[in-house]
């Protein structure tokens, strides 16, 4: 079984795109070497993207390589595949990690009892319902990422097909 998915380095100081390689080549198991361009919404930084295809979970496995460097922006997303539901990793370094299932479209779908939980502690008073469905969604990171994304267009890809 394979899938599919994207790697989007959305900044990275200088020092620590070699290191970026690393990672990724360590849990896919073949070289990689990414475009990287200069990141214009973070001076002195840079951005790369790599579309992927390898067995289900390299995402996962992707964004707890990469987040071990808390100098990065970063988004892994992987698409559903027979068995599996898509899913995106955030990461930024005032935010740390956000994950969430994907659509097929691409946007966050939140399961059903964590959308129940939300809702009760709402009720209880310990939370305002509102504020908890923005967490469950992952707008703090959307909103955070936004401009590093925007900066992104027209960036260079790579396509990469893991071994295994």
């Amino acid at each position: 079984m394979s899938a599919r998915g994207v790697l989007y380095v959305h900044s990275a100081p200088a020092a620590l795109c070699p290191h970026v390689e690393w990672a990724v080549a360590g849990v896919v198991g073949v070289p990689v070497k990414l475009d990287w361009v200069a990141q214009p919404a973070a001076p002195g930084h840079h951005r790369a993207e790599l579309n992927w295809q390898g067995k289900p979970g390299t995402a996962g496995a992707v964004a707890s390589a990469l987040n071990t460097w808390q100098r990065l922006r970063f988004e892994v997303t992987e698409e559903g595949s027979p068995g599996c539901d898509g899913v995106r990793y955030s990461y930024t370094p005032s935010l740390g990690m956000f994950t969430g299932l994907t659509g097929s479209a691409g946007e966050i779908l939140v399961p059903e009892g964590r959308l129940r939980l939300a809702v009760e502690e709402a009720a209880a008073g310990g939370t305002d319902l509102a504020t908890a469905i923005e967490r469950l969604t992952g707008r703090a990171w959307d909103e955070e990422l936004e401009p590093f994304r925007y900066a992104g267009d027209g960036a260079p890809v790579r396509w990469l097909h893991a071994v295994g």
